[in-house]
């Protein structure tokens, strides 16, 4: 059982490293990464370029505490994220799926996003 674990780690991480080759963050156009876990899912906005976080979302954040790690629950932070990129000014984004397959809670996220108004 764990080592079936560490495998789908290994291949998550690969496949985070293959991506990460290409996708950059820059000032105007920010990289938004997600990660989820089993209890929590974390939206980060980071400028690659400064080496800065512009902005983050998390379920663990005191008022946004009752949203689940769930698909609505995603869809529920990518409009949370969206608004707050927009009061930044920020109206596109790099979308880095972390080497998370593009399904479920991750694709959840960026459809948020994308009807808060943020375009990638």
């Amino acid at each position: 059982m764990i080592r079936k674990i560490l495998e789908k780690d290994r291949k998550r991480l690969k496949r985070k490293v293959h991506i990460r080759k290409v996708i950059s963050g820059t000032p105007e156009r920010p990289r938004m990464s997600v990660t989820r876990s089993n209890r929590a899912l974390y939206i980060q906005i980071i400028d690659d370029t400064k080496g800065h976080t512009v902005a983050c979302a998390s379920t663990r954040e005191q008022e946004l505490r009752n949203i689940k790690a769930t698909v609505e629950g995603a869809a529920q932070l990518g409009e949370i994220m969206g608004k707050r990129l927009l009061e930044k000014n920020i109206t596109q984004v790099v979308f880095d799926r972390n080497g998370y397959l593009y399904h479920g809670c991750v694709k959840a996220m960026a459809d948020g996003a994308r009807k808060a108004g943020i375009q990638f």
